[in-house]
Order: C-alpha cells, then sequence, then structure tokens
C-alpha cells in the first residue's frame, strides 16, 4: 500500500512541481466532496506533505449540499486518524437549485454556490489556498466542452488565482487519470461518499464523455495528444512552470 500511494504522490508532486502549486508556509485546503477523486488527493497530499521541501500546512473541508443519504462521518474519522483538520459546512444549496428554483440547468448554479460556499469557509479559516480533485480526464473534457458546446478553446487551469476573493485554486490530480484514480482509491480503500445528485448522470459533460470514451476505441493515445496540445498551444495557464506570483503580476 505504501509503494502504490508512493507512486501515486509522485504524479501529483510533478504536477505540483511544473506549475509551482505550492510556497513555502501556506495553508492548503482540500476540496472534500467524498468522491473518489477528492478523497485519493486528501490522502496524497497528506503523504506529500510529509517530505516536499516547502513546508505547508493542510486541512479538508466539505460543503454538505443538503442531499439526503450523504453521511460524511467515515470522511471525518479518516481526518481524524491521519491527524487532518477536517471542517464540515452544512447548506441548503440542493434545496435551492432544486426544490425552489427548480434549475432546468443546476450544474452551472449548484457549482457556483459550491464555490461561493467553499471559498467563504476557507477565507474564515485564514487559508488562501485551495486544492480540487479535477484530474487529466475532467481537463480534457473541459476543453472538449467549451469547444463542441461554446464554440470557444477553453479549460480551467492548472493553478487559478482568484482576484475577488483572494483564493488561489490549485489542481494537483492533472497528471493523473480517472480510472487510475479510481484503482488506487479502492485499493487504499478509503472511504467514498456516493453522490446522489440526479444530475450525475445526464449532463453535457456525461456526453462528452461517452463521445470521447467511444473515439479512444479506434484512437488510444486521443485524450493524451489533446492533453498534449492544451500545454503546447499553450491554452492560458496550461504551460508549465508559471507561479500564481507571475499571474497576479499580469493582473
Amino acid at each position: 500500500m505504501d509503494k502504490l500511494l508512493n507512486e501515486f504522490t509522485g504524479t501529483v508532486r510533478r504536477a505540483v512541481d511544473d506549475y509551482k502549486m505550492i510556497e513555502e508556509g501556506d495553508k492548503i485546503a482540500v476540496g472534500v466532496s467524498g468522491g473518489k477523486d477528492s478523497m485519493l488527493l486528501l490522502a496524497a497530499m497528506k503523504h506529500l506533505q510529509s517530505f516536499y521541501p516547502k513546508a505547508f500546512e493542510l486541512e479538508a473541508i466539505t460543503i454538505e449540499l443538503g442531499f439526503d443519504g450523504m453521511d460524511f462521518t467515515p470522511v471525518a474519522d479518516y481526518c481524524k486518524a491521519h491527524d487532518i483538520p477536517y471542517t464540515c459546512v452544512k447548506t441548503d444549496i440542493k434545496e435551492i437549485v432544486f426544490d425552489v428554483r427548480k434549475e432546468d440547468n443546476p450544474c452551472s448554479l449548484c457549482a457556483k454556490m459550491r464555490r461561493g460556499a467553499l471559498n467563504d469557509a476557507i477565507r474564515s479559516r485564514g487559508i488562501s489556498k485551495l486544492a480540487l480533485g479535477h484530474h487529466f480526464d475532467d481537463a480534457v473534457e473541459t476543453f472538449m466542452l467549451s469547444l463542441l458546446f461554446e464554440g470557444r478553446i477553453s479549460c480551467f487551469r492548472p493553478l487559478t488565482f482568484l482576484d475577488r476573493s483572494g483564493v488561489t485554486q490549485i489542481r494537483p490530480l492533472i497528471y493523473a487519470g480517472e480510472q487510475k484514480i479510481a484503482n488506487v482509491a479502492a485499493a487504499l480503500e478509503l472511504p467514498v461518499v456516493e453522490n446522489p445528485c440526479p444530475q450525475d448522470k445526464a449532463s453535457k459533460r456525461k456526453e462528452i464523455k461517452d463521445l470521447l470514451k467511444a473515439m479512444s476505441a479506434d484512437y488510444p493515445d486521443m485524450k493524451s495528444k489533446v492533453f498534449g496540445a492544451m500545454q503546447r498551444l499553450p491554452l492560458a495557464g496550461w504551460e508549465p512552470g508559471e507561479s500564481w506570483r507571475d499571474m497576479k503580476n499580469k493582473k
């Protein structure tokens, strides 16, 4: 198990180093949804903390959306066992999005409210850096979503400084594929909280995921080529070597 976590953390460290995600003395919060991605990110960041040359503090924060049946007790127990400070913030996001507003396309509003709640939570704790569980497949899918549905070349960035909130978002899993994450999370027996959101399997992202899966059957390296193109263009924020300080100075 230690060898497996060591190997995976090496992938995380490569992303952290390439995009200068961690500075000496950082206080970093991992946004933990309870899914396999964020739980493995938390495990890898905790392991990285033990040997990374730049010392940083680590916490875990969950934004509880209000869906019935989501029990984050196993996540809290995991954090306690690994000496990770853990905060679970209860919200009424589910009620607002689905019950009150009855949004036809709820994902955008839900994501916006989650981001706001996360930013508020970490700022109240004096934290200015947020680690999110977006991975390699998420990046390729987001790029393709923008291209096919919006007619533009765009994607979230590995490192993003948000002016309004003063929060820097980092995505240390961008070199890790979804299947690899699933395999390692299962092997490490990480606690996973299932997402009961009715939109989870019926979104535009799911359409793109299915399209890429079908195309990859004939072109196995297609996603790697798309990802490489994002770095070589370079797509804004995707050229390795740019730190959050560089990004702030460009404002």
